[in-house]
């Protein structure tokens, strides 16, 4: 009888613990490290797409994504190596204490770095093909009559930056895309071009290397976007430490949250350096990491999105010339009818804020008179503001022209996916779908009064440029980064 209520009684914590995970799953709290199956179908700032009337049809696609699931750089490869020692470490400390064994992680003493050995890094991963991959079939999939003429570099235009996993991506996803179109191979593969600029002068997709103001940002904000996060660290580390009863340090903590992201992102694994967190605790790291991509790559500065102007000209300019064809009536095959990049977060991001998307409409209206924003909130607030829905691992946002019958006005109408689902545009009266023109006046134009030269290259310290870094944001003065490794 005893022994039965003691059952019982583990019974009911166990349900109790349970309960209070409230079926948490760390995988969808990794911040940009998220894998896109994950975060593809998560309804924050989705809505229910506008219906599209059946008379209108797609006739130019603009794709701009991130590249797919990626391995460690080589920097972090080797942080992961000493974390191993130091792991060893902390146990041998422990024992050295006769601390009980059984308050210590059974893998910790033991955990050896999957990536041992490995001394180069940031390459796709096969994750991370297959993610751009079926990405580039579920596209084809969903706009059949884009993609129904033979294959011409000048009719479907691939581009990437010069980084091996973006380019990669690209690859992956044309395979996907072009799959069954030709006769290589049993999938019946072809060919196509994938083309990249310098990346000293890629402006489109790698402008966070070209401006020397927002570089120079960057490296004066670290230390206080550290500061920032520091009493979240501190706090953690704290408590780790505690439950533990093992001499963590600041660092050490840092090392295994991302650790754990890269566990629970790459291998599937979230019973080893995950479990060390609790799931309060993993909310506030992750709110620590968005907390950085918002200062500084997202609407903290407003440099850090108008930087991206030339790739949204660029959008606005397949639109025009994908338009034009039409008008003229030039016949299939002569002009382009998709325009599809692969880039990185520090791209995703960017251009995801241009668009205004996961705000509301007067946080909206405060980016385009160039008004700071505050920071998000920290948990257990909730907050708009999530680098795991705006840039995980193969993120996108594709823009959707539609051409409409001639009696109908207006006769052209653009549509917002944001990871292949339709997002709230403030510009576009929080819809997904809306007048081009107006997508022109209250998305693009706004942006398009400083050049890049003038926001990029301009001497900030002389009062008589009129740059909005100096007066977009208190952060832009008080906060602090270097630049870092892209996403």
């Amino acid at each position: 009888m005893a022994m039965k209520t003691v059952w019982i009684v583990l019974l009911c914590l166990f349900v109790i613990a349970q309960a209070d995970q409230g079926g948490f799953d760390v995988r969808h709290h990794l911040s940009t490290v998220t894998r896109y199956s994950v975060s593809k179908d998560v309804t924050q700032n989705l809505i229910e797409g506008s219906k599209v009337p059946s008379e209108c049809t797609p006739i130019h696609l603009n794709l701009v994504a991130r590249h797919g699931t990626r391995s460690p750089t080589k920097k972090r490869l080797r942080e992961l190596e000493s974390l191993a020692g130091r792991l060893k470490e902390l146990v041998r400390d422990a024992e050295a204490r006769n601390l009980p064994s059984d308050k210590i992680p059974g893998w910790l003493g033991k955990w050896v770095s999957p990536w041992q050995g490995k001394v180069k890094g940031g390459e796709l991963i096969r994750q991370g093909e297959d993610e751009l991959y079926q990405l580039g079939v579920r596209v084809r999939e969903r706009f059949p009559t884009l993609f129904e003429e033979d294959y011409h570099p000048d009719v479907y235009t691939i581009r990437a930056t010069q980084i091996p996993r973006a380019s990669a991506s690209a690859v992956a996803f044309g395979m996907g895309l072009f799959s069954e179109k030709g006769d290589l191979g049993p999938g019946r593969n072809r060919a196509f071009a994938v083309t990249s600029e310098n990346r000293a002068s890629d402006t489109k997709l790698r402008f966070f290397e070209c401006c020397q103001n927002y570089k120079s940002y960057r490296k004066a904000k670290e230390p206080a976007v550290d500061k920032l996060k520091e009493p979240v660290l501190n706090k953690i580390t704290a408590s780790v430490a505690k439950r533990y009863g093992l001499s963590f340090t600041k660092q050490d903590v840092s090392s295994l949250w991302f650790l754990c992201k890269q566990e629970a992102s790459l291998l599937n694994v979230t019973n080893q350096s995950c479990e060390l967190f609790t799931p309060s605790e993993v909310a506030l790291l992750e709110w620590a990491d968005d907390l950085e991509v918002f200062i500084l790559k997202g609407y903290g500065n407003s440099l850090n999105y108008k930087m991206g102007v030339p790739l949204l000209e660029d959008v606005l300019h397949s639109m025009e010339a994908a338009i034009k064809a039409r008008e003229e009536n030039l016949p299939p095959g002569s002009y382009e009818k998709a325009r599809l990049r692969f880039a990185h977060a520090e791209t995703i991001v960017p251009f995801s804020c241009l668009l205004g998307l996961f705000l509301d409409a007067s946080e909206f209206e405060k980016i385009q008179k160039e008004k700071p924003l505050e920071l998000p909130p920290q948990p257990p607030k909730t907050r708009d503001f999530k680098g795991s829905t705006m840039a995980p691992f193969g993120g996108n946002n594709m823009l959707v022209l539609y051409s409409c019958p001639a009696a109908s006005s207006p006769k052209y109408f653009v549509q917002v996916l944001h990871n292949e689902h339709p997002i709230a545009v403030p510009g576009c009266d929080g819809k997904d779908f809306c007048p081009l023109e107006d997508f022109k006046a209250k998305v693009v134009t706004p942006h398009l009064k400083h050049a890049f030269d003038n926001l990029c290259n301009a001497n900030l310290d002389d009062p008589k440029q009129n740059h909005p870094s100096g007066k977009l944001s208190f952060w832009s003065w008080l906060l602090g980064s270097s630049q870092k490794t892209e996403l």
